[in-house]
């Protein structure tokens, strides 16, 4: 039986990282809303494997939950920070990060 290889790691990663899930909470400010940004987010998120979901809210903002691996969550966070070409981000605001649970969704949705 061959082992597996072990996972590709980025420069300073600690080992292991990219295997931990974390669940995070963002909120996305700027011109957001009406521009495919939620179609976007969840195609990548369900792409990269992620639960959670996306949604507008009535401050014109756009709130996330991201909930996977480490590396996963990170890449779609920074994603955000720009999000689909009409978007204009103005900034990507981090309301929580914690260990994942599991007990979140079983897919990621548009809410």
């Amino acid at each position: 039986m061959v082992a597996p290889r072990p996972a590709a790691r980025c420069a300073g990663e600690e080992p292991g990282a990219s295997l931990s899930a974390v669940r995070r909470h963002v909120v996305v400010h700027g011109a957001v809303q009406g521009v495919g940004f939620r179609a976007s987010c969840a195609r990548r998120a369900a792409q990269a494997g992620l639960t959670g979901w996306v949604r507008n809210t009535a401050e014109g903002t756009v709130e996330a939950v991201f909930e996977g691996p480490a590396a996963s969550v990170d890449a779609l966070v920074a994603w955000c920070r720009q999000g689909p070409p009409m978007a204009r981000v103005r900034a990507v605001e981090t309301l929580s990060e914690v260990p994942s649970t599991g007990a979140g969704p079983d897919r990621f949705s548009v809410r």
